[in-house]
């Protein structure tokens, strides 16, 4: 069992749909190393996560919708990034998606358009016109945790899987 697994107890994720958002559990057959794990709801928060359940920083990656204007048109877009760095929304991500102004899209926006729960966005499942921006030091980790579109569970997979995501694109997003 990987580094990221932590005290968990992890089940084949297409075995537990019930445990899954429904735009997920329809595209985690993409992804067959996913794997998912119950967790208590009010340790869905990153930080919480990995003290409760012995599940390192540096192997969990956090999953943010952002939204970039330009012209009157708005594109989405999800930035995965490891818990331990940041992304660089202002600048690499903006850059990127050619949008002069980017921000954090809504929490009722995102909720609504992608059918998951706050604090349980993950890359899989997201409307296929997204990019899907991952940090190359994501990819690096191996297996990471990430959301699994609810707040009661948790997904480990392979970060090179979510790199072969149709949509998905790896970038340096650090901040440095």
């Amino acid at each position: 069992m990987s580094t990221a697994a932590g005290t968990l107890t992890w089940t084949p994720a297409a075995e537990r749909s019930d445990l899954l958002a429904a735009s997920v559990a329809a595209a985690i057959a993409g992804l067959p190393s996913a794997r998912v794990a119950e967790i208590d709801p009010e340790l869905a928060d990153t930080a919480a996560f990995c003290e409760a359940y012995g599940s390192p920083a540096e192997f969990s990656a956090n999953c943010v919708v952002v939204a970039g204007r330009r012209g009157g048109e708005t594109k989405h877009a999800a930035v995965l990034v490891l818990a331990s760095d940041r992304a660089d929304i202002n600048g690499i991500v903006r850059r990127h998606l050619d949008a002069r102004k980017i921000s954090f899209a809504p929490m009722d926006e995102t909720v609504e358009t992608t059918g998951m729960e706050y604090g349980g966005i993950t890359p899989i499942g997201l409307p296929a016109d997204w990019p899907v921006l991952i940090d190359e030091a994501v990819v690096a980790a191996g297996e990471v945790v990430i959301g699994s579109g609810v707040r009661g569970s948790k997904l480990l997979v392979d970060a090179a899987e979510l790199a072969a995501l149709p949509s998905a694109e790896v970038l340096a997003l650090a901040q440095a």
